[in-house]
């Protein structure tokens, strides 16, 4: 049915008088689109919710997708839920999916994007074609660890982000192993432990390198959130940070400064992370090409007290 220009012109007056919205139903059934980004974060809800890093990039994302008038669905999904993908884009809830701490093992997401799914990663699945917006992590972990070594600390131990299966675990580990050999000391293993996202992990994994024989007087912990409870422990064993074990961490979440000692970090743009994966995916979603299919941002040393004894001045 072919309706004239002047009909058209007095429904969309007449809506506008009424402060008419179209049902969200409605559009999709007309346009076959949700107009819904689905964020995804691969952990535990328990993990999700420790997690301090994640606010700056979900407001990011938000207002990238808002700007293209998309909403935001948060979706956390357990490493073992093997379906939660096909839920989300099969049950016609979201147009395309942003993954936040991609693991190397989820298939699942590998065998969506094959199938024509709009994926955008923050954060890397090496040995695929999925898109990205990372940061450049090996540089920044590496950036962090050489601090400590400039501070003169020879024997440096490292509590991961994550397990391993999580390829920003694995970057920050490789970055950790870049600078210790580049400063010429010993990458002992012994002195690596995996964190898990949460303040508890930190505290566990520092107190078993606190057991090792020499012990670490310095720690890179790979995640600010995991760094909390690392401090902790450290504290809790009548240890002293700095002086007796000075410690960096990673991201620069807003606590970071205000912590006791405030903590030495690798500063991410979160916001900038999301705002990225966001304005990128709906592009996707709208079948524009992207220049490249990967970004990756810039990452700042912050120096503070964690890492460096604050000098007192004499009166």
């Amino acid at each position: 049915m072919n309706i004239s220009e002047s009909t058209r012109q007095r429904v969309l007056e007449a809506a506008r008088e009424l402060n008419y919205h179209p049902h969200s139903a409605a559009r999709r059934l007309a346009s076959g689109k949700s107009h819904t980004i689905g964020l995804v974060l691969r952990q535990n809800p328990e993990q999700v919710t420790a997690d301090a890093f994640f606010p700056q990039v979900i407001l990011g994302l938000g207002q990238a997708a808002a700007k293209q008038n998309f909403h935001i669905l948060l979706s956390p999904l357990a490493p073992n839920d093997h379906t939660g993908y096909a839920r989300l884009i099969h049950e016609n809830h979201v147009d395309g999916i942003v993954l936040s701490g991609p693991r190397s093992d989820d298939q699942e997401l590998i065998q969506l994007h094959r199938e024509g799914v709009p994926v955008m990663l923050i954060g890397r699945m090496p040995r695929t074609a999925i898109p990205f917006v990372d940061v450049h992590a090996v540089d920044g972990a590496a950036l962090a660890v050489t601090h400590l070594i400039d501070c003169g600390h020879k024997h440096i131990g490292m509590i991961t982000n994550a397990s391993l299966e999580y390829t920003s675990a694995q970057d920050r580990l490789a970055g950790y192993r870049q600078a210790m050999q580049r400063g010429g000391l010993d990458c002992d293993d012994a002195w690596v432990r995996i964190g898990a996202f949460t303040p508890d992990s930190g505290f566990v994994a520092m107190k078993e390198l606190l057991q090792c024989d020499p012990r670490p007087t310095a720690v890179f912990v790979a995640s600010d959130v995991v760094a909390f409870g690392a401090i902790r422990a450290v504290k809790q064993a009548g240890l002293r940070v700095p002086e007796d074990v000075a410690i960096a961490g990673f991201d620069d979440v807003p606590l970071a400064a205000f912590y006791n000692p405030p903590l030495t970090t690798i500063r991410l743009p979160a916001y900038g992370l999301g705002w990225a994966a966001g304005e990128r995916l709906v592009r996707l979603i709208e079948s524009e090409e992207l220049e490249n299919d990967n970004l990756l941002l810039e990452t700042e040393l912050v120096v503070r007290q964690s890492s460096v004894a604050e000098k007192v001045s004499s009166v």
